[in-house]
C-alpha cells in the first residue's frame, strides 16, 4: 500500500536528529561514522567551506551537490566564506556545535530562507526499504519563495509547502511529469520536468534559488538499493544527476554543510496528500 505524503515534520525531525545536544550525541555516537552530503544552493555566491577551522571545500559553486562521504560522528563548527576571503573574517553563513550522530544519513544545505537570507538546514535522508515495484520521492522547499504546490500531471499532490519544509511519498516506479507552482495558482516556479523514479530508489528533489534573481532551479539526490538493504547515494550537480566530479573535501576529520530545497514532483493520481505542517525544530 502506498503511503500518504508526510508533512514538514520530517524536516523538523531531521533537524532535531542532527542538532542534538553535544553531550548526548557524543555518548550515542560511540566513535562511529555518518554519511554526509553537502548541497550549495545560495545563488551567485561561490564559497569556501570550513569545518572546525579547516578548509574542506574551496571554490564551491552554487548548484553543486557533493558525493556522500563517511565522516566521523561528532560536533562540527561550520563556516561558509565568500571564496578567497580570509577565514579570520565574518562568515557569510555559520553554525556552531552541529551534531552529526553515528549512523545518520544527512544532507546539509546552505540555501536562502523565504526572506532571501542565507541559512543552513540539515535533512535526514530516509533509507528505509521501499516496497517492491515502488520508489520513494521527497520534495524539499528551500528557495527564497513563498509557499508552493507540487503537481504531477498538472494535478496538485502537495499543497502549501513552505521553506524549509519537506514531504515524502512512496509511489509506483516509472516516470512522471512534475512541476512547482505558487500556491493556489498555475504560475510555474520550477519545471516542468520528467522525473524518473526507478524501483527500489529514493529520489530527493530540491527547488532552490530566488524567483526574482535568477529563478528557481531543481537539483536531485538519489539513494539506491532500497529494494532490500539500504545502498549508497548517487549525487548530482546543478540540475539533474550528472557525472560531474565532486570536490575532494573529506580530510580525515570533518564535513561542511550547505543546501536548498523546494520541490518537484511525484506521481500517481490516487496518492493522498496532506498539507505540509509549519512545525519547525527549535
Amino acid at each position: 500500500m502506498r503511503k500518504p505524503l508526510c508533512t514538514a515534520a520530517v524536516a523538523t525531525a531531521a533537524a532535531s536528529l542532527v542538532l542534538v545536544p553535544a553531550a548526548a550525541a557524543s555518548a550515542a555516537s560511540g566513535g562511529g561514522t555518518a554519511t554526509v552530503t553537502v548541497l550549495h544552493a545560495v545563488p551567485g555566491l561561490t564559497v569556501d567551506v570550513y569545518a572546525n577551522g579547516q578548509e574542506l571545500i574551496p571554490d564551491f559553486a552554487p548548484g553543486t551537490l557533493t558525493d556522500p562521504q563517511q565522516l566521523p560522528a561528532g560536533s562540527y563548527d561550520l563556516a561558509v566564506f565568500q571564496a578567497g576571503q580570509p577565514s579570520t573574517g565574518t562568515p557569510a553563513i555559520s553554525a556552531d556545535g552541529v551534531q552529526v550522530p553515528a549512523g545518520a544519513n544527512v544532507t546539509v544545505v546552505a540555501h536562502l530562507d523565504a526572506q532571501g537570507q542565507p541559512t543552513l538546514t540539515p535533512f535526514v535522508n530516509d533509507t528505509a526499504a521501499v516496497p517492491a515495484g515502488e520508489a520513494r520521492v521527497t520534495v524539499r522547499h528551500v528557495a527564497a519563495a513563498p509557499a508552493v504546490d507540487v503537481r504531477a500531471g498538472g494535478q496538485p499532490l502537495v499543497q502549501d509547502l513552505s521553506n524549509p519544509d519537506e514531504a515524502s511519498a512512496e509511489v509506483p516506479a516509472g516516470t512522471v511529469s512534475a512541476d512547482v507552482v505558487a500556491t493556489g495558482t498555475s504560475d510555474v516556479v520550477a519545471g516542468p520536468t520528467d522525473l524518473s523514479l526507478p524501483a527500489g530508489t529514493s529520489t530527493v528533489v530540491y527547488a532552490w534559488g530566488n524567483p526574482s534573481a535568477g529563478g528557481v532551479q531543481l537539483a536531485l539526490q538519489r539513494i539506491e538499493g532500497l529494494g532490500g538493504a539500504p545502498g549508497g547515494v548517487a549525487a548530482g550537480s546543478g540540475g539533474f544527476l550528472d557525472d560531474g566530479a565532486a570536490p575532494t573535501w573529506l580530510v580525515a576529520t570533518s564535513a561542511g554543510a550547505l543546501g536548498v530545497a523546494v520541490a518537484a514532483g511525484i506521481g500517481a493520481a490516487a496518492l493522498r496528500s496532506r498539507r505540509a505542517a509549519g512545525d519547525r525544530a527549535a
